[in-house]
């Protein structure tokens, strides 16, 4: 899959995608990135720690966030990718569930969207569609399910997941274009969290890319008994997990040691007599 000026694999290896909130209000990075001079470090970091793409977003949305207005939200993101694309060519995507803000950043270099409704909104697939952009299509839901097994959860997951990408592709959206998202921490409960990390292969069988955004999130913290600052050794675990499943992308706040895991493990994989970890 080409995403701006480089070719990702779809299979066989697992990308790091670095986190840059351009936000007041995240749950980790909150505050951390305002100041354009200041993120442009940061990114140069990321890039120098490996990341392979920037994830650029200009509105939180941890649990009970404030949104915020499209102009403001637009203006953030923009000039965050404007700053990025001064620097380097690495591609960069826009986290946004707004159409207009996702196009403002196409036209100012960036390079995918990153939908958290999934392209549920008709003006963002026509975004997507004018320019033929590869998009992040995450699964979100208005309710928690509360009353489901394990399996059962699971299956349904699986059969959302597989309509989003059947919905975007019957309304024009390339399906070599797709990459799924399973919703980490999106109105879902602790367990079905777990459920979801604990089975990324089985979605990852849906024939389409997927990518986990697990990094440091609250389900972590609850297992565990962790502040959002003691969750960095948890998250790398999820990523190995990702890496082991055949996930496209992780996306991650520590680039340097989230890449560090997912290349050791690549690198064991390389040697694995019986096909344990083959995808």
């Amino acid at each position: 899959m080409r995403i701006g000026s480089r070719e990702f694999k779809t299979k066989g290896r697992t990308y790091i995608m670095g986190i840059v909130n351009v936000t007041e209000d995240s749950f980790y990075d909150g505050g951390k990135n305002l100041n354009l001079r200041e993120m442009t470090e940061n990114v140069k970091k990321m890039i120098s720690d490996g990341a392979d793409i920037i994830d650029v977003g200009g509105e939180s949305t941890r649990p009970g966030y404030v949104p915020v207005n499209e102009d403001v939200e637009r203006v953030r993101v923009t000039k965050a990718v404007r700053a990025i694309r001064e620097i380097s060519d690495i591609p960069v995507s826009v986290d946004s569930m707004k159409a207009a803000v996702c196009e403002a950043a196409l036209e100012n270099g960036a390079d995918l969207i990153n939908d958290v409704w999934g392209a549920r909104d008709d003006e963002m697939v026509s975004v997507i569609k004018r320019h033929n952009a590869p998009c992040v299509l995450m699964h979100n839901r208005d309710e928690i399910y509360e009353e489901k097994s394990p399996e059962d959860y699971l299956k349904t997951l699986e059969e959302e997941l597989a309509g989003i990408a059947e919905r975007a592709v019957k309304r024009g959206i390339s399906p070599d274009r797709v990459i799924l998202d399973p919703g980490i921490g999106f109105k879902k409960t602790v367990e079905q969290n777990l459920i979801i990390t604990a089975n990324l292969k089985r979605l990852c069988d849906t024939g389409y890319p997927l990518l986990l955004g697990a990094s440091r999130k609250s389900f972590i913290g609850k297992s565990l008994d962790l502040s959002v600052t003691e969750r960095l050794a948890p998250t790398i675990t999820t990523s190995v997990l990702a890496a082991m499943a055949g996930c496209m992308f992780v996306r991650v706040h520590d680039v340097k040691e989230n890449r560090l895991a997912v290349e050791m493990f690549e690198c064991i994989r390389e040697r694995d007599l019986d096909g344990l970890y083959k995808h």
